[in-house]
């Protein structure tokens, strides 16, 4: 009980510890800027008053922003970091907030209907995970590989390495399928309204928000293996977790999974 009122707190008190405050007019104006330049994106990162944009100002420790990834120059690449930066970031808020609900009762509890064939009560939500057949799981990384293509198709906003490209914009999905009645970025029209420096803030605040979210489920995984991390590891009912994060199919797929194996002998022995 005393983790579940923890993980309550955290998940609908941490979304505001690394808002930004307001961006400075000069910042808010390179967004007008067709492509980010390694000058502009350190001016982003110190309007940016963060931990590290305060304190740190532009930080760039492997010189990543000066290269040139692949057949992209260097302005393209920095596009490209931004998006990945935001993407990266969204993912991680995702997975910090699933992390705490399923680790509350009402979600790893008992159930009158089982959510899902093989499902346990009162496992680790990496267990959860385990306890999924492994064509649910594939199902899951289908949709989420399908998004991902989606959102990398050039529509009414180019490509976020080209010229007039958004890092971290998404297309909208409404009107694509019958059944798609909500857009994976702003559902319910929150922001349309917004003018431009609401929106840069709004980014800012998001980047933020996604940095403590990458800390916080690496460190959420950390404890949950043992290890001393504070305050986590102080916390009375953290899920303990004994597997291996790295391998989300252990025991599920192989070169050949016994089924596989089954029935190729079957196939070649008519």
């Amino acid at each position: 009980m005393q983790f579940s009122a923890i993980v309550l707190a955290l998940a609908f008190g941490s979304a505001s510890a690394f808002v930004g405050a307001r961006v400075a007019p000069r910042a808010a104006k390179t967004s007008a800027i067709s492509m980010t330049t390694q000058e502009e994106l350190a001016e982003l990162a110190e309007s940016n008053r963060d931990a590290l944009g305060a304190g740190l100002g532009f930080w760039d420790p492997l010189g990543c922003s000066k290269m040139s990834f692949w057949t992209l120059s260097n302005e393209e690449t920095i596009g490209y970091l931004r998006h990945a930066e935001i993407k990266h970031g969204r993912v991680a808020m995702a997975a910090f907030l699933g992390f705490c609900v399923q680790s509350l009762d009402a979600v790893k509890g008992a159930h009158s209907t089982v959510p899902y064939r093989g499902y346990v009560e009162n496992v680790s939500p990496q267990e959860q995970w385990d306890n999924i057949p492994v064509i649910g799981k594939l199902q899951i990384l289908t949709f989420v590989g399908m998004l991902e293509s989606y959102g990398e198709i050039p529509g009414e906003v180019p490509h976020y390495t080209q010229p007039g490209g958004i890092p971290g914009y998404y297309p909208p999905l409404v009107g694509k399928r019958p059944e798609l009645l909500f857009n994976l970025y702003d559902p319910f029209d929150f922001f349309v309204d917004d003018d431009s420096e609401s929106k840069e803030r709004g980014l800012n605040v998001e980047l933020n928000n996604g940095r403590a979210a990458m800390l916080a489920i690496m460190a959420m995984l950390t404890a949950s293996k043992g290890l001393i991390v504070p305050p986590l590891d102080a916390i009375e009912g953290f899920p303990k977790y004994s597997g291996d994060v790295m391998v989300p199919f252990e025991g599920q797929l192989h070169v050949a999974m016994p089924e596989l194996a089954a029935w190729t002998e079957q196939t070649l022995a008519r």
